[in-house]
């Protein structure tokens, strides 16, 4: 099999490790969507790899998924249902609108407009309505924290969460294909900061937890995805959806996302983003 890596940094630890394992008998390559030359959307590529794995989010990644879908190429996750999860705004109303437990969550222009508004109930929890790496997620519990914030950050489009009272730890679920792993991280917003990270037992969780974080999957069209969950009395309350997450030191997903690439790429797994308005070579 023919497997194509879409990103620019293929020496990521979960990409690499998942790389030796298809070498011995797959070839496994590596497109820098950043130095991708595509011909016209009705031109053919020259010949298509048996699967791609997104693993970027920028606009040129995002252009060379599309057209590789165009052509009848399997590509995990898609370019629709990953720039979805781009925009937390969109984000909740899809999860909101299939009945998923997330978090209510309003858009706000920028944080300067947000302070001068007024009228807002705290603590509240800001975040960068654009998803990325080193985005802004901060909790704010006055007026003069948020003009200070919104000092740092002038220009930055964000939306807002009610802040709701939990024990300092997001539940991190990922999954990839079939196979679910799971983790504890200490909260961005917690006191004090922390990047801790502790391995749960997946058996360990509740078993409508996995059912929540499988149906966000279907809901969002994911095959790589992460969810992350707060405790709150009621049941799980989704505060984020990750499409391709980095699933770093977690026993296990490298041979999981492997087995998934070989499975798309051999016909037996259909991305769940796939769409048949494939155009027809020739």
């Amino acid at each position: 099999m023919r497997i194509c890596l879409l990103t620019p940094a293929p020496d990521h630890p979960l990409l690499a490790a998942a790389t030796a394992l298809l070498t011995p008998c797959h070839q496994v390559e590596a497109l820098d969507p950043r130095h991708a030359v595509l011909p016209s959307p009705a031109r053919a590529p020259a010949a298509l790899a048996d699967v791609y794995l997104l693993k970027a989010r920028t606009p040129c990644a995002l252009a060379c998924a599309r057209y590789l879908e165009q052509h009848g190429a399997p590509v995990l996750n898609s370019a629709d249902a990953t720039e979805q999860c781009q925009d937390r705004t969109a984000m909740a109303e899809v999860a909101l609108a299939a009945g998923l437990p997330f978090a209510a969550t309003t858009a706000a222009t920028t944080l300067p407009r947000l302070a001068a508004r007024g009228g807002l109930t705290y603590p509240l929890v800001v975040k960068s309505r654009h998803s990325r790496r080193h985005d802004l997620v901060a909790r704010v519990d006055d007026a003069e924290q948020l003009r200070a914030l919104a000092a740092q950050w002038p220009d930055e489009p964000v939306v807002t969460q009610a802040y709701t009272p939990n024990s300092g730890w997001d539940h991190k679920l990922w999954v990839v294909g079939d196979e679910v792993f799971a983790a504890v991280r200490r909260s961005e917003l917690a006191t004090p900061a922390s990047r801790r990270t502790e391995p749960v037992a997946v058996g360990e969780l509740p078993p409508a937890w996995l059912d929540v974080v499988r149906r966000a999957g279907e809901v969002f069209a994911l095959d790589v995805y992460g969810v992350d969950l707060l405790d709150v009395p009621g049941g799980p309350l989704i505060v984020d959806v990750n499409a391709f997450p980095g699933i770093r030191g977690q026993r296990g997903a490298p041979e999981a996302l492997a087995e998934l690439a070989l499975r798309a790429a051999a016909g037996s797994y259909r991305p769940r983003g796939a769409t048949s308005g494939a155009i027809l070579n020739g």
